[in-house]
């Protein structure tokens, strides 16, 4: 058996698969044992999972066998579930075996939050994997397969409410609107009978982004078809309706969808982790307090802005610069240097809003609109591909049309 430190990575989302494959980059093999450890043989773009949500993309696009981007000679990867983490034993228990570790990264992604509202956990499709993703697109399809041959005649099953207007609820009604009309015309439904719908508590959609692209992301939206109730709380999601509002007004539709929240993975809390609302809050150099040899990632922690005294927006962008700063850490701890803190370099963000529409901010606030903010979320996208996997999977996976 080796007497190498043994480095387990927990997740293959953007956190641990780019942290993954900094280690091989940054360590010899005789260095460290790297195990990656994933639910299913594949990575995905969670990014783009509104995208497979909608119709809009084939599911095989956003996924990736890992093998194929990560070098297997450097690292063994594990295909099964994590149950538990034993942080004093330093063992992860898993369905099927057990890890040892001496160093671990916590890497497990989200889940869908609900924030206590009575029947969204059990009544609502979410966008939370590629599985699940798909089952909506394939929903919204039935029900218009049902209308066209007249098992349903009900024009409200036709309806399509969306829950949240942040940035997956916003990006996947604007999907929406690009696909809503394909389907009207493959089952000869006429469009003035669907109605999407997004529902939002807070006053705005897409919080924290600057009003002149709100204005204009609301405008596109609305101008294809999309309809808002913003500043209204749902208080109740049923298996055919929202109930918002004071007055429990009853919004039907056929195909519910809660975009309104995610946490991180339940397996936080299971392992003994100190969590708040649903994450780690973790030290500047990214590891867990109180335990030199963990660090965790992505959507499971909390990592603080210290110039405006809040927590870093849980992005992928975010997640991928993590892993750099977790990678340089694990080697210092290897090789008995100074670890550094996390320090985010912001590159701006850009929402599609389905077809060439999109906007966004890029260097230091640059607002860009319309096709040219799509071009530059293809941009984005494809260059998350090259450095996981170079030009290669930039043309297998890539999005190479302007949009």
């Amino acid at each position: 058996m080796s007497n190498k430190p043994k480095i387990v990575v927990l997740g293959a989302g953007y956190a641990g698969m780019m942290t993954t494959k900094r280690l091989t980059q940054k360590l010899g093999p005789e260095e460290a044992d790297i195990i990656l450890v994933n639910k299913h043989n594949y990575h995905y773009q969670s990014t783009w999972l509104h995208e497979v949500a909608a119709g809009t993309i084939d599911v095989n696009k956003v996924r990736m066998l890992i093998s194929d981007v990560i070098d297997t000679n450097r690292v063994r990867l594990v295909f099964d579930t994590v149950q538990e983490v034993k942080k004093d034993e330093q063992r992860v228990v898993l369905e099927n075996g057990e890890l040892e570790y001496d160093y671990l990264v916590f890497s497990l992604g989200f889940e869908k939050a609900s924030f206590g509202i009575p029947g969204m956990e059990e009544n609502a499709l979410s966008i939370e994997s590629v599985d699940k993703s798909r089952l909506i697109s394939e929903h919204i399809e039935h029900q218009f397969a049902r209308y066209s041959s007249g098992e349903e005649t009900n024009d409200e099953a036709l309806n399509i409410v969306v829950g949240g207007s942040g940035f997956t609820g916003i990006e996947f009604v604007g999907e929406l609107a690009e696909k809503v009309p394909e389907l009207c015309r493959k089952y000869d439904i006429d469009r003035s009978k669907v109605r999407i719908i997004n529902v939002e508590a807070a006053p705005s959609i897409l919080p924290g982004f600057d009003e002149e692209l709100v204005a204009y992301a609301r405008k596109s939206l609305e101008d294809r078809g999309v309809e808002f109730r913003i500043g209204t709380k749902i208080q109740e999601c049923r298996e055919d309706a929202f109930i918002v509002g004071e007055d429990n007004e009853e919004i039907k539709a056929g195909t519910i969808v809660w975009t309104g929240g995610v946490q991180g993975s339940s397996i936080l809390d299971k392992s003994g982790f100190e969590v708040f609302k649903g994450k780690v809050n973790v030290n500047g150099d990214l590891r867990v307090p109180g335990y030199e040899n963990i660090f965790i990632l992505g959507d499971c922690s909390w990592v603080m802005d210290k110039e405006n005294d809040r927590p870093y927006p849980p992005t992928a962008q975010l997640a991928i610069q993590e892993a750099d700063t977790a990678s340089d850490n694990l080697t210092a701890l290897l090789r008995g240097g100074k670890l550094e803190d996390f320090v985010f370099d912001n590159k701006g963000t850009v929402a599609s809003l389905g077809g060439s529409h999109a906007m966004g901010t890029v260097f230091s606030g640059y607002k860009l609109y319309g096709k040219t903010a799509r071009a530059m979320k293809n941009v984005i996208d494809n260059r998350y591909l090259f450095i996981l996997g170079g030009p290669k999977l930039v043309l297998k996976k890539g999005k190479l049309r302007p949009f």
